[in-house]
């Protein structure tokens, strides 16, 4: 009898230099980020752009941030849970700060002025730098999407008002007795998150079929996944991926995701609505569904955008 062959996710190519808006290669590509998200809700970007150099530097800055006393990184304080410095108690193994605006100097600069006082010029290059590579992606998958469903009038709106968190993720060994899940099965609250892992794997992805795609991201290629919002966005078509973080290999974990939101309302656009596809979500600031995970304990493992249903 035939076994079942392991799910595997799409692994889709962003390194050809004909990749630009109405060229054959975007329109194919396009095609094939529609039909990941749908079917995945993520997908394996190949992205050469960013070179091994810088691979080596944001993960040396990585450790170098987690390295800081206790009492310095919690400084890092925001009135979100995903902007500041995060370490519950339900999951031991994890720990990561967040970095607002993180595309712009002044964002940037602000949070390293907090964690570094004396100043640190290499964190801010390598960071800025870094968080404009992956939002250069984003931006790619993003009007990808848009184009792919015929509402490409749409992207520069949404674009004009999109921010950009940049979260610096760190996964410790477990200790004896403790458990090895690094982050319980989620969904990201995120328009898109674009995950970038230093090679000890950890990141496991459920279907559609409740299979589960344990992950360890080659170099130069990066975890492209869709939130919350996307789904929402979407009307229903996306699908937003469960997924969590197991801790299995003899190293820490350090990762880092740049997280996209709007700064305002989203709703699916019209063309995306009609009779055999009524209108699932009323329009709803991005930032009141990250406030109402926040609050909502009960909802902490469920797609949040099913639970924030309005």
């Amino acid at each position: 009898m035939d076994q079942k062959a392991n799910p595997q996710l799409p692994i889709i190519d962003f390194t050809e230099d004909s990749l630009y808006p109405g060229s054959s290669s975007w329109i194919l590509t396009s095609n094939e980020v529609r039909h990941a998200f749908e079917e995945y809700g993520c997908f394996v970007a190949v992205y050469d752009k960013i070179k091994m150099q810088m691979n080596k530097d944001v993960f040396r800055a990585s450790r170098e941030l987690f390295d800081l006393p206790l009492e310095t990184k919690v400084k890092n304080v925001s009135d979100n849970i995903y902007y500041g410095y995060l370490k519950l108690p339900m999951i031991p193994l994890y720990e990561s700060l967040g970095i607002r605006n993180a595309t712009t100097s002044d964002g940037i600069r602000s949070f390293s002025n907090i964690m570094f006082p004396s100043g640190n010029d290499h964190f801010c290059k390598t960071m800025h730098l870094h968080a404009n590579q992956l939002s250069e992606l984003e931006q790619m998958v993003a009007r990808m999407v848009f184009e792919s469903y015929g509402v490409e009038k749409h992207y520069e709106s949404y674009a004009k008002i999109m921010t950009y968190l940049l979260r610096v993720m760190k996964y410790r060994l477990p200790q004896k007795g403790e458990t090895n899940v690094g982050a319980h099965v989620h969904t990201d609250k995120s328009f898109i998150t674009i995950l970038h892992e230093d090679q000890a794997g950890g990141i496991e992805i459920r279907t559609k079929d409740n299979e589960w795609i344990a992950m360890k991201i080659p170099p130069y290629c990066y975890l492209v996944m869709a939130g919350d919002a996307l789904l929402a966005w979407s009307n229903d078509k996306i699908h937003s991926a469960f997924h969590q973080v197991i801790i299995r290999g003899e190293k820490e974990r350090y990762s880092l995701g740049l997280f996209s939101f709007v700064n305002g309302i989203i709703e699916a656009p019209e063309e995306l609505v009609d009779e055999e596809h009524p209108r699932i979500y009323k329009p709803f600031h991005h930032y009141d569904l990250l406030d109402f995970y926040a609050k909502d304990d009960d909802h902490k493992t469920e797609c949040t955008m099913k639970a924030y249903r309005l």
